[in-house]
């Protein structure tokens, strides 16, 4: 099938990286340093930017010395992500008209990029780029405003359902969900990777989908 786009807006960890294991290590780490169930913890992480997380579990006065010591740690484990099945290819065959947006930290993006071997995005919208993490769509209205295309000419590449229903409610041409969670999403298509997906000139080329 073909998904008519003008620029591409992908999240990264779930979608360009495989950075699970690495990310619920850390956060379970951080966890016990602090006293807290890891469980708890980890049932609040995906999607969703660290800063909001660590203060959905420390007092404000710890906030920041909480977010500092969590960003160490996952930074300090990024070395194990590896890239999605089919990433490397599709991005290779973007021509600059891509975009990054990310719950994570700019120095914690450009390690697990670096780990996995991608390249880092032409245009990149962070945690610290916007006021209101996803579900928000503000960092994807953002990274639209940055490639320099309307929100509704942008295809976006979503997993976590804080990221899905921050595409979602972005207005794209389409959100493209990745891997089985997204099966349960307002995402079409969803693809279990990024295999076999390209740009055409004109949109993408997605040659297998879990669900149309």
């Amino acid at each position: 099938m073909i998904v008519a786009c003008r620029a591409v807006l992908f999240d990264v960890d779930g979608v360009l990286v495989d950075s699970t294991a690495s990310g619920e290590r850390s956060w379970t780490r951080w966890a016990h340093e602090h006293g807290l169930d890891p469980a708890v913890v980890l049932d609040g992480v995906h999607g969703r930017r660290s800063t909001e997380t660590v203060r959905m579990h420390l007092p404000e006065d710890q906030a920041e010395e909480g977010l500092r010591r969590i960003d160490e740690l996952e930074i300090g484990d990024a070395g194990t992500t590896v890239a999605i099945p089919g990433a490397a290819e599709l991005l290779a065959s973007l021509a600059g008209n891509w975009a990054v947006v990310t719950s994570a930290s700019r120095p914690l993006l450009e390690a697990r990029l670096a780990a996995a071997g991608l390249p880092l995005a032409p245009v990149v919208v962070t945690a610290a780029d916007v006021s209101r993490g996803k579900p928000d769509p503000e960092g994807y209205l953002l990274g639209a405003r940055r490639v320099s295309v309307p929100i509704g000419e942008c295809a976006i590449f979503e997993d976590s359902d804080n990221g899905l229903a921050a595409a979602v409610a972005a207005g794209p041409a389409a959100v493209v969900g990745v891997g089985r969670g997204a099966l349960d999403s307002a995402a079409a298509p969803v693809v279990q990777d990024l295999s076999g997906i390209r740009w055409t000139g004109a949109g993408l080329r997605v040659d297998a989908v879990l669900r149309a």
